[in-house]
């Protein structure tokens, strides 16, 4: 069924953090992302981690409010304070614990997420906020892009048909059929990306992680009943847990299977 797709979205620059090396995406000599030039309002929004502050980096798919299941998952990763641990959005909404999920991570000094379609929906108030209020400023200081090395975390993906550079905003957060408004009728983005780099989505739900060289996916449905998935970048393998129930049902044509 196809879909409708808004125009771009509000989107300001993401405040600077002592965790990140820039706010403005300087990717470094001999990455397979060093000519790539985002589009003003995404450059504004992308926080590069210091490749050498870190020894190894963890990508977490959406949360949708499951905190339990975020807290086994980070048991189970155990990350060292010399790991950082990266969330491809949409951590709140649709599960039960959405602020607690905001607090747990920007509570831990190695842990950030970008910024998904339904930390857009709070900030744009297109639903209603009053519940999102006491974490009201750390959605809205969330970045659209987080990379490292040569990969990069966005929520929904990449248009393929464009260079990096000519992204909007509303692709990274959104992005799942070519052409995008037909939704979960596919063709699939990630199916035909072919670089620069590597990147990590979510947004698109998922029976099981979808790897490949040029992108991974990683919304298995944790709140539909299917996992939590994490991928751990040094092992190049995933991590996975299951929620003790089931928070919304989901219709199979909505979880892809390859």
């Amino acid at each position: 069924m196809a879909t409708e797709r808004r125009e771009d979205a509000r989107i300001t620059p993401n405040p600077s953090s002592d965790r990140l090396a820039s706010t403005v995406g300087e990717w470094g000599a001999g990455t397979a992302l060093s000519d790539v030039s985002f589009d003003d309002r995404v450059a504004a929004n992308h926080l590069r981690l210091d490749a050498e502050a870190y020894e190894n980096v963890y990508v977490v798919g959406d949360v949708h409010g499951c905190l339990p299941a975020l807290q086994d998952l980070w048991d189970r990763l155990d990350p060292s304070p010399r790991e950082m641990v990266v969330f491809v959005g949409d951590l709140i909404r649709k599960g039960p614990t959405s602020t607690g999920v905001v607090d747990f991570v920007a509570s831990r000094p190695n842990a950030v997420s970008v910024r998904g379609n339904n930390e857009m929906k709070v900030i744009e108030g297109t639903v209603d906020t009053v519940r999102f209020e006491p974490v009201r400023e750390a959605i809205e200081s969330t970045p659209l892009v987080v990379s490292w090395e040569d990969s990069m975390a966005v929520h929904g993906g990449v248009d393929p048909r464009r260079a990096l550079s000519a992204q909007a905003p509303i692709d990274l957060l959104e992005t799942r059929a070519i052409p995008p408004e037909n939704g979960y009728d596919g063709p699939f983005w990630f199916k035909q990306y072919d670089g620069p780099g590597r990147v990590f989505f979510g947004h698109t739900v998922l029976e099981s992680p979808f790897l490949s060289e040029h992108a991974v996916g990683l919304d298995t449905g944790c709140v539909y009943g299917g996992e939590l998935t994490a991928y751990d970048c040094n092992r190049d393998e995933v991590v996975s847990v299951t929620p003790e129930r089931t928070y919304q049902e989901r219709a199979d044509e909505k979880i892809l299977s390859f």
